[in-house]
């Protein structure tokens, strides 16, 4: 009879740890999949969600040794048995089933549709904007307000940090900044992407303001002259060969500086919202709800102020490295 009931006893404590470990499990697959919306969010892909009119499959285009290969989808894609796609992976990754690497991939995804999206309304904006000041010597309108930020960012970001020869560079710093506001204001839409939270894209800008600020220093002081100029007067013999490796290093660290600070703080307003929704899933309960949204929107309405901000610190940050690089004796 004893042993019956520790055989009772023992069967119900199983059962109660299988509860658990379920209910535990339970919990770790919500949190898994509140992980997985936000990095199907953030993250590059090769379609486009638009929930009430259904989804845009974007093609792939490789280029291999057997010349250019265009699918238009990624089911047609995993229908041959030259190429597969990485399941569960992000962001898309597509490979050679032969192991071989893909020698060019060209495909079109969503961070780039946005991008040239951001290209096309910058172009038809600052079209728009010449034409009606060209009509009229008093700016009104679309053209009055781009001609705010075009002499704000030539009096007080490009002129006191270069000078004069700022003039020359003005259209680059314009185009940097104009380009970043659009990408980082489309990501703000429902169903866009922030092309600006690729840091493919800003390792690009970035690359392009290190060519800038060299080629400006290099054309400002020779050649020799503007690689000497990067070591301080006055500094000891001893501590040359440290200054060099550091003055060497900091050539490099500006445009990665740039290029992570612009990609993290975009990346890091949609995790947050993203996570605050996410919140009421994985309470499993509408009563956090009013907090969650409250504070969503609370940030939303942040990243309106820091994606112009983030466009405004790339652009001095650009204008205030390149005046270090032309005017070395300050």
């Amino acid at each position: 009879m004893e042993l019956q009931e520790n055989l009772q006893e023992s069967g119900s404590q199983n059962i109660l740890q299988a509860e658990v470990n379920s209910t535990h499990a339970e919990g770790k697959e919500h949190e898994t999949n509140v992980g997985n919306m936000i990095f199907h969010h953030i993250m590059n892909s090769d379609e486009i969600e638009i929930t009430p009119l259904g989804t845009i499959h974007l093609p792939y285009i490789f280029f291999d040794q057997d010349g250019f290969h265009f699918f238009k989808n990624r089911e047609e894609l995993q229908s041959t048995t030259t190429y597969k796609v990485e399941p569960h992976h992000y962001p898309i990754k597509a490979s050679r089933t032969d192991g071989m690497p893909i020698s060019l991939d060209l495909s079109i995804t969503k961070h780039l549709v946005f991008l040239w999206l951001a290209c096309i309304l910058l172009f038809i904006v600052v079209r728009k904007a010449a034409k009606v000041n060209s009509k009229s010597l008093v700016p009104k309108g679309i053209g009055n307000f781009i001609e705010v930020l075009v002499v704000y960012i030539r009096d007080e970001i490009v002129l006191p940090t270069i000078g004069e020869a700022g003039k020359k560079m003005l259209p680059f710093f314009l185009t940097v900044f104009f380009f970043i506001l659009f990408c980082n204001f489309l990501g703000l839409l429902p169903y866009s992407s922030t092309a600006t939270g690729n840091i493919s894209v800003t390792a690009g800008l970035a690359i392009i303001a290190f060519f800038m600020i060299q080629i400006s220093g290099i054309k400002k002081n020779g050649f020799f002259g503007y690689f000497k100029g990067l070591i301080p007067h006055g500094i000891p013999v001893a501590l040359l060969p440290i200054m060099i490796v550091v003055e060497f290093l900091g050539l490099f660290t500006k445009p990665f500086a740039l290029c992570i600070r612009l990609f993290a703080n975009m990346t890091a307003g949609h995790v947050i919202i993203l996570s605050l929704l996410g919140l009421i899933f994985v309470f499993k309960t509408a009563l956090v709800s009013p907090i969650s949204i409250a504070f969503s929107l609370f940030i939303y309405l942040l990243e309106i102020l820091v994606a112009l901000i983030q466009a405004y610190i790339f652009t001095i940050l650009s204008a205030l490295f390149t005046g270090m690089a032309v005017h070395q004796e300050h």
